[in-house]
């Protein structure tokens, strides 16, 4: 058994298939997700409400991840402090792009992972493109 790191087996696989540019969108439980055999592959954490949280899945991910940049809703700003303060340190700058949240919706199409966690609160989405460790 792993000793540290991700212990969910679909996730643990499915980060290490991640390549340069790759996108993987970490989302909350309300999140509108592209179903079928084209959208794309979905591992769902969530077990209750607000477990895990949105803000635990990310920097969990942040730990096994090369990010390159980030995206998330502009409406966050309004609608979600805690998720705006939560995404400003960690993706300082221009490191965090804001999109209208239709056009965050459209991208997970395209997303190679979606992570579904158990957060419940609004615009607690953010898109992460992967980069390389050197």
């Amino acid at each position: 058994m792993k000793r540290s790191g991700i212990f969910n087996r679909r996730l643990s696989g499915a980060l290490a298939e991640l390549g340069h540019t790759d996108t993987v969108m970490v989302c909350d439980a309300g999140l509108p997700i592209p179903a079928g055999p084209a959208g794309p592959p979905v591992v769902d954490l969530a077990f209750v409400a607000g477990v895990p949280s949105f803000e635990q899945v990310l920097r969990g991910l942040l730990d096994e991840l090369v990010i390159e940049g980030a995206t998330a809703a502009l409406e966050v700003r309004e609608h979600n402090p805690s998720a705006t303060a939560l995404l400003d340190g960690l993706f300082p700058g221009s490191a965090l792009e804001l999109v209208p949240h239709e056009a965050l919706k459209a991208r997970t199409a395209a997303a190679r992972l979606v992570v579904r966690t158990g957060e419940v609160r609004p615009y607690a989405n953010v898109l992460l493109r992967c980069g390389v460790p050197f």
